[in-house]
């Protein structure tokens, strides 16, 4: 699976896609299957309001356990509980029905810090 060029990266793995001033943030198809068969999903509780780098929630495979961390500031709004009921989401389709969260973030955030596609698709490629 190739990373979508209209996500932007961050390199602990996670992707973020804003549209307006909603940031919906997922877990790469990479961090997917590095973790192997998630087994346990934990995400941010709404209203959360949380800085780049905060965790915004942890998954756990029978492999290990991973924190995941918000590209950006925001706060978040909507938590995916479809895939919270059912982990295959977020291991079957990453970039599509897996996504974990949406963020209401600051019209002027910025992305500068993110990768795009061809740069994450470098960083992990040395894995």
């Amino acid at each position: 699976m190739t990373n979508p060029t209209d996500l932007k990266y961050a390199q602990s793995h996670e992707w973020v896609k804003l549209t307006g001033e909603i940031a919906t943030i997922g877990v790469t198809k990479f961090a997917v299957e590095q973790l192997t068969e998630p087994t346990f999903l934990e995400l941010a509780k709404l209203g959360k309001s949380v800085k780049a780098a905060d965790e915004i929630g942890v998954i756990e495979s029978v492999k290990s356990t991973s924190s995941i961390y918000s590209p950006i500031p925001g706060d978040v709004i909507e938590v995916n509980q479809a895939a919270l009921d059912n982990l295959a989401l977020v291991n079957d389709d990453p970039f599509g029905a897996g996504w974990l969260l949406k963020m209401k973030v600051n019209p002027d955030v910025l992305l500068d810090h993110l990768l795009d596609a061809a740069q994450y698709d470098a960083q992990i490629a040395g894995h």
